[in-house]
């Protein structure tokens, strides 16, 4: 007769139960480590600030708020408001020539000082009287505001850019109407900001009509020839920065007429090559004025 082994009695449930708990104990601990962990990054990812790398401009209107923020930690805490002005420039040339020339002089300062970045161009500036219209006003086209107005919007500018975190705001006006409110909208917030380590500047050398004067007549060119408006200077920077701004044919070719045309000077006379001479001057004299006035440190 065989001999049969009985078998191993099964364990108690108890043990069986109390074998799994040290296993299911520990998957409990794995999760909630696991989720601490995942709440920690999303805290961390929140947290962190948005951040991106420099445009291919120093346009702020051509940059996201957060390109601006990103240039500004790394520097570019100097910003330049560029000033221009829609009026009048004779039969030959564009109403918008003063905001092309000053948005290119704009870039070009920017760039000769780095770490700068530049706002929109303010296109209504200063123009004449109203009611009889005097100066360019008399002429279709052009577009001007009260020199207080003018001057609120610059001060409405420069406290945006101060709020922002800019530490040096420029005046840089391309239109002779500009310089007066200019100069003094940046004494009155310089004065009032003296010790936060904000400055502005108005940068009246910018406008150097005298150097420029002086670059043609050594050309010999006559006073005559040179004028005041919409010749040789205004319309050679505009033939160098926007061609298409220009058609001298308009005035040279005019039929003879005692109407005024609102040009001052000889136009004809102007040249791309004048124009990239007469804005070099213009911006090296506003370089050298604005670095002169940043601080050292």
């Amino acid at each position: 007769m065989r001999n049969h082994t009985s078998p191993a009695p099964d364990r108690h449930p108890a043990e069986n139960n109390a074998s799994k708990r040290p296993q299911r104990r520990f998957s409990a601990a794995k999760l909630a480590l696991t989720s601490i962990a995942g709440v920690a990054i999303a805290v961390f990812l929140v947290q962190r600030p948005l951040t991106a790398p420099l445009p291919a401009t120093v346009e702020m209107s051509e940059m996201t708020w957060v390109e601006i923020r990103s240039a500004m930690t790394r520097g570019y805490t100097t910003v330049i408001v560029p000033t221009g002005g829609i009026e009048q420039n004779g039969p030959h040339m564009i109403t918008g020539k003063h905001d092309y020339i000053v948005r290119w002089t704009a870039n070009r300062i920017a760039s000769e000082l780095g770490h700068t970045l530049v706002t929109s161009v303010v296109s209504f500036v200063p123009e004449g009287d109203y009611d009889p219209p005097n100066g360019h006003m008399r002429y279709p086209g052009t577009l001007g505001v009260p020199e207080a107005v003018f001057a609120q919007v610059l001060e409405g500018i420069a406290r945006s850019l101060k709020a922002t975190g800019f530490k040096t705001i420029c005046f840089i006006g391309d239109h002779g109407g500009n310089q007066k409110p200019q100069a003094e909208v940046a004494e009155k917030l310089s004065r009032e900001w003296a010790g936060k380590s904000v400055r502005v500047i108005h940068a009246g050398d910018y406008y150097a009509e005298e150097a420029q004067n002086k670059f043609l007549r050594d050309q010999g060119e006559t006073p005559a020839a040179i004028g005041e408006h919409a010749s040789i200077v205004d319309t050679s920077e505009l033939l160098a920065v926007y061609p298409a701004g220009v058609d001298i044919a308009r005035f040279s070719e005019r039929p003879f007429s005692l109407e005024s045309t609102g040009v001052s000077g000889d136009p004809a006379h102007a040249s791309v090559e004048r124009g990239k001479a007469l804005l070099a001057i213009k911006v090296d004299a506003a370089v050298r004025q604005i670095r002169a006035a940043l601080p050292t440190n």
